[in-house]
């Protein structure tokens, strides 16, 4: 593992030392098999679906619960585990963080400070090496490379050995107590998303086959698809899509994936401004998790919101007739 002599802000997009190690073989295999495991059985859960389709319709309880939970978990990603907690793109009460670092571990994508510390290592190295899921890193130029370079970006990164070490990249979250707690109690938080719509359609429909289809669809099919989704963000949104903005790398607005992921595919936005908490730019880029920090700030949840100014968007901006690229604004420009 390569030591850091000072850890990088939460800030800092250029960090000179990396904070990554390589894990021991046989740690690689159990973290191996967690990830298959993790990725298959929602897999499972929608071939079940499926096959509980076949002949009926996808009923009323069924489909409240697969919206319901994928609006709170998916919020809890884009909101929380990233807006929030790894760019601090504005300040919220303790509770706040806490109800949205719940609600990004309830989508199975790993403990908050885990997922915080590997996604601030990612911006810092975005598609060169040392980015833990870019899809252009080590591929030949065919289209073959371009393929294995998308599996990468998805998926293959997860059952890579190497790792990122919280100290260096989200010290200060191990610092904060109840963040800190939410990131150790996330075996339980597992639980608790697939119980919570097993037990909620049992409730509601007063039956055992109604907590089975809410186990179903509130949970193993809709962690599949906003697994997809984020993922889809990796890989997709750095290779598909529009560079209105310089951004250092290869990162793509995708409306189709910005829609799905409430924001998150207006990539290149994000990546030409890490430090906002608006993704999409422009006034018809839909970002629905903006709207939730607005409202947040609207009753007082949310405050020091962060995004860019008119200028530092005019300086970011390619330019339409050749596409060149506009002089670099300055790190104190920075929002």
């Amino acid at each position: 593992m390569t030591q850091l002599t000072s850890p990088p802000s939460a800030r800092d997009e250029s960090p000179t030392l990396r904070g990554v190690t390589v894990a021991d073989p046989g740690v690689v295999v159990g973290q191996r098999i967690a990830m298959l495991s993790l990725t298959i059985l929602p897999l499972l859960g929608v071939a079940a679906a499926m096959w509980g389709l076949w002949g009926t319709a996808l009923g009323g309880v069924d489909l409240a619960l697969f919206l319901g939970f994928y609006a709170f978990t998916t919020l809890g990603i884009t909101v929380g585990f990233h807006r929030l907690l790894t760019h601090q793109s504005f300040r919220a009460p303790t509770a706040v963080r806490v109800l949205f670092a719940v609600a990004g571990s309830m989508a199975v994508q790993g403990a908050v400070i885990d997922w915080v510390a590997t996604h601030r290592r990612h911006h810092a190295y975005s598609d060169r090496q040392g980015d833990p899921h870019s899809p252009h890193v080590d591929i030949n130029g065919d289209r073959f490379g371009l393929l294995k370079g998308l599996w990468y970006g998805h998926m293959g990164w997860l059952f890579s050995s190497d790792g990122t070490v919280q100290k260096a990249w989200a010290p200060d979250l191990m610092r904060e107590q109840p963040i800190a707690t939410v990131s150790r109690l996330f075996p339980w938080l597992i639980v608790a998303t697939f119980a919570a719509p097993a037990l909620l359609g049992g409730l509601i429909t007063g039956s055992v086959a109604g907590a089975v289809s809410g186990l179903l669809w509130g949970g193993l099919v809709r962690v599949f698809v906003l697994h997809h989704v984020t993922w889809s963000i990796n890989s997709i949104c750095h290779v598909f899509g529009t560079r209105p903005f310089e951004s250092h790398d290869e990162a793509r607005n995708n409306p189709v994936m910005a829609l799905l992921s409430f924001g998150e595919g207006w990539h290149n936005g994000h990546h030409a401004f890490p430090a906002s908490a608006r993704h999409g730019m422009r006034w018809w880029e839909l970002d629905v998790s903006w709207l939730v920090i607005r409202a947040l700030s609207l009753v007082g949840l949310a405050s020091n919101v962060k995004t860019p100014t008119d200028r530092q968007l005019e300086r970011r901006t390619r330019s339409k007739a050749t596409g060149a690229e506009p002089e670099l604004v300055d790190a104190a420009d920075r929002p």
